[in-house]
């Protein structure tokens, strides 16, 4: 603007704020309310004896009175002036009646309908120590100590996850009062959010309808939160799937494959010819749970799909039923590749990888164009195997075990090749003999036995075995190796740490405190102990709190760091311990001792008079 200031009750050039009374003392003082010749835009003013102004008929726009005043009144003047009105005060005359007309020329909205109450939770309560214990996780956000120095202190909030696991274990519900918060933990990591809803149960649906900020509770939950139909009810379920949103199409599915998976099979068989492409990749993906040898025929007629990638997942699904039509063309396929060659000194394996991809192969999930730096044979050679059923190969190569198939020698430098395509059957298969062969032994200097490339591949195949076997396998790894090359095959074992397993661990941390390193070098690993340390390790842990002396060669103040980490260690142990005891339901309170088991039965006196 000019640089007139705007006024409260009385303005800078003398006017009060009632219009009539302060031009009537300005005409008596003989003062002129502005100089008109300061500003050319200005008009003359009133005399003290006309009446009032009267407002333009039509009034200027809120954005033209916004430009008026960022490019100033003495470069634009402000439409409408008002005669007898300075350029400034009318801007702001008309910017005053603008904000109260939008203010209040709203037409009242009808009052919203009152939510309805929150649904019931049938689940029992939680018990009063673990609410208590909830309240002061949920209330540790920090997610530990700023830095790569912790201290001594556990990380409350990584103890979060393990707590939301025992009480879903136990089928506890949530405390209504912590529900805000535990949905905020959850919005803020998207790990929590499927134990964390689980234990929020239906109220978390009922309030991510009434917030914003808890919209991710109603995209986890099956079809957006909306309630699926009984599968009994046909007519309901048909309806849904013909008329619902794909989210809830999607949701519909997956419930009806984990309770009844023909029908949900005929489901989508009945407008696969009308879905899109993405959705029917989606859709065929769902089949994964409840896959059996009935949904052969439907994934047959799926290879002949117009989009690729649906032919893929057709064909992956089919390689996983060893006894399917797809799994026996593959069989055939992988068997004219591979040989037993006993020309040699000693057996070994032959092999010839495919000349071409014919369209056959295309059909059953062979992807012709190899990515970048693959050989189009081996790419072939690959996806065969992968997909042919392990059990093919101990009849196709002299009746041997698997142990002894991946002993053999590989003529051609194609032993890697076929042992990684042997891997990716195994894991797919979820073959525990095929996984065990090719793991190998732990203690191996290759540190992968004969067929695993990689920690990743190490680790899946770890997946394939059971846990106890899994536990061993891991331990008598890190008894070998150490643990710098464990985390990966830690991640897969299960919770709490089997004690040849947790014991490992300990000793290996152990072995590098001596050492003389820094602790936080194996951070990672210290902080899967903390969560999956079976609470009992504690006790061989307490010998490992005092500061060791230093050796000459170790780096400067390391003990001591060793310490306040084995120290935060056993504090986190120990609160694992308590969280446990917390969720456990009370014991049923014993009698004192003489009291009989069943009291004697009190007569009733109809009983006595009968007597």
């Amino acid at each position: 603007m000019n640089g007139t200031p705007p006024g409260g009750g009385t303005r800078a050039d003398g006017e009060a704020g009632d219009p009539v009374g302060s031009r009537g003392s300005s005409a008596r003082t003989g003062h002129p309310s502005a100089d008109s010749s300061a500003n050319p835009l200005q008009a003359p003013a009133a005399s003290p004896t006309a009446a009032a102004p009267s407002p333009p008929a039509t009034a200027p726009s809120w954005e033209d009175l916004v430009t008026t005043a960022l490019l100033g009144t003495d470069r634009r003047a402000p439409a409408h002036v008002v005669p007898g009105r300075p350029a400034p005060v009318a801007l702001l005359d008309a910017a005053a009646v603008a904000t109260v007309r939008r203010r209040a020329g709203l037409r009242p909205a009808r009052a919203a309908r009152r939510p309805g109450p929150a649904p019931a939770d049938p689940r029992p309560a939680l018990p009063a120590p673990a609410a208590r214990r909830l309240s002061v996780l949920l209330a540790d956000r920090s997610g530990g100590a700023a830095g790569g120095r912790r201290g001594g202190s556990p990380d409350l909030m990584e103890l979060l996850p393990q707590w939301l696991a025992a009480a879903n274990a136990h089928g506890y519900a949530a405390p209504p009062q912590l529900l805000p918060a535990l949905l905020d933990a959850a919005r803020g990591r998207t790990d929590l959010r499927p134990a964390a809803l689980a234990f929020a149960g239906p109220r978390a649906l009922w309030l991510a309808r009434l917030n914003p900020d808890w919209r991710f509770a109603l995209r986890a939950a099956p079809g957006g939160g909306a309630a699926l139909p009984d599968p009994a009810d046909a007519e309901a379920v048909r309806r849904l799937w013909q008329e619902g949103l794909f989210a809830e199409r999607a949701a519909l599915l997956g419930a009806l494959r984990v309770r009844t998976p023909g029908l949900g099979r005929d489901l989508l068989a009945s407008t696969w010819a009308t879905e899109r492409a993405e959705d029917r990749l989606m859709f065929l993906d769902s089949l994964r749970t409840g896959l059996s040898d009935a949904d052969e025929p439907f994934l047959e007629q799926a290879l002949g799909d117009r989009s690729r990638n649906v032919r893929a997942t057709a064909a992956e699904l089919l390689s996983a039923l060893p006894g399917s039509a797809l799994a026996a063309r593959m069989a055939v396929r992988a068997s004219a590749c591979v040989a037993l060659d006993r020309t040699g000194s000693a057996p070994a394996i032959a092999v010839e990888a495919p000349l071409e991809c014919d369209a056959a192969m295309e059909r059953d999930g062979v992807v012709a164009a190899p990515p970048a730096g693959r050989g189009e044979r081996s790419w072939w050679l690959g996806q065969l195997v992968e997909a042919a059923p392990l059990g093919i190969w101990p009849g196709r190569l002299g009746g041997r075990t698997p142990q002894e198939i991946v002993a053999l020698p590989v003529a051609d430098g194609w032993q890697g090749e076929l042992h990684a395509a042997w891997c990716r059957a195994a894991v797919r298969q979820r073959d525990a003999g095929w996984s065990r062969a090719l793991l190998g032994s732990p203690s191996a200097p290759e540190a992968g036995g004969p067929g695993a490339v990689s920690l990743a591949e190490r680790a899946k195949l770890l997946a394939a075995l059971d846990p106890a076997e899994r536990a061993v396998w891991v331990a008598g790894f890190i008894a070998t190796h150490g643990l710098s090359e464990a985390f990966q095959l830690l991640g897969v074992c299960a919770v709490p740490w089997a004690p040849p397993l947790g014991q490992a661990v300990v000793d290996a941390l152990n072995i590098a405190r001596d050492a003389g390193s820094y602790p936080w070098s194996f951070s990672g690993v210290m902080g899967l102990a903390e969560r999956c340390l079976d609470p009992a390790e504690a006790v061989r842990l307490e010998g490992l709190l005092a500061v060791p002396d230093e050796r000459e060669d170790a780096a400067p103040g390391a003990g001591g760091y060793w310490a306040e980490a084995f120290q935060r260690l056993v504090t986190t142990l120990r609160l694992r311990a308590a969280m446990t005891r917390e969720l456990s339901p009370p014991a049923p309170a014993t009698p004192p001792p003489g009291t009989p088991a069943h009291p004697p039965e009190t007569p009733s006196p109809s009983r006595e008079a009968a007597a």
